[in-house]
């Protein structure tokens, strides 16, 4: 059965100084069945142990690669980002995550360099599969072309290929509709987790990029779930929108009223 995932990238953030102890006093207010665990570069290089104690309580069946992974691999610093993307997999293997999430490109960069990120996905799933992982590339934002015009080059390039599908990058480059198209049956198969948040903006409106919780912006979610159910998915959700008020406080209403409204879908 489908589990309802919260992002930590939603309860641990800037606002409240990145500070993953404050997870003890967060997660019993939380209504989801475990975590999507968001790495941040500063992170690497001295915080692993103490992440590992802050984590070791609760389910991570998800693992969110560091974004400048994919960032560097659009610049052409390919060896600092697979020895990033390997102590990535080490923590996630150690955290007991089984499913990988990566920005395959990111950044300033993004795809303008498409070929070497498409490039480098073998090289990175083979370092995944040395940890027993499963990788899964997420349309993430373009800048100069599109997300699924990449997912398609990379599903024909490498048909075993998986993808996280995220509902607010595919709005927000208006390709949320194209999901439901038949035209579209090749992606299908390969979805095999799905971050679901809410978008506000028009098309590639870079003003208003903010992740909203479900219910907060104009996505249409009866039409969604009501696909996914068709597709017969069955893998994990997971909300990502930040709960994290300006002051560091977690705005639980709002964050639980997206997990109660996943859960209410998935047990349809």
């Amino acid at each position: 059965m489908s589990r309802i995932l919260c992002s930590t990238g939603a309860i641990i953030a800037k606002a409240n100084n990145r500070d993953y102890g404050l997870l003890a006093g967060i997660m019993p207010h939380l209504r989801c069945d475990g975590l999507e665990f968001m790495m941040y570069q500063s992170w690497h290089g001295g915080h692993e142990e103490g992440l590992l104690r802050a984590l070791a309580p609760y389910d991570v069946p998800v693992f969110h690669m560091t974004k400048q992974i994919g960032e560097w691999v659009s610049q052409g610093n390919f060896a600092d980002a697979a020895d990033m993307f390997r102590a990535d997999c080490a923590l996630a293997k150690a955290m007991g995550a089984k499913l990988l999430v990566l920005h395959l490109w990111s950044g300033q960069a993004s795809d303008r360099h498409i070929d070497r990120n498409i490039a480098a996905y073998p090289a990175l799933l083979d370092i995944a599969e040395e940890y027993g992982l499963t990788l899964t590339v997420e349309n993430v934002l373009c800048n100069t072309v599109d997300p699924m015009t990449h997912m398609k080059a990379l599903a024909e390039a490498y048909p075993d290929i998986r993808f996280t599908f995220d509902t607010k990058m595919a709005a927000f480059h208006s390709q949320l509709e194209a999901l439901y198209a038949p035209e579209n049956a090749w992606l299908w198969p390969h979805i095999k987790h799905f971050h679901v948040n809410d978008y506000g903006g028009g098309h590639m409106d870079w003003a208003n990029m903010r992740v909203r919780q479900l219910g907060q912006g104009h996505i249409d979610f009866d039409r969604f779930f009501s696909f996914v159910r068709q597709m017969g998915y069955a893998g994990d959700f997971t909300c990502e929108a930040t709960a994290v008020s300006e002051d560091g406080t977690i705005r639980y209403d709002e964050m639980n009223a997206s997990l109660d409204w996943l859960r209410k879908e998935v047990t349809r």
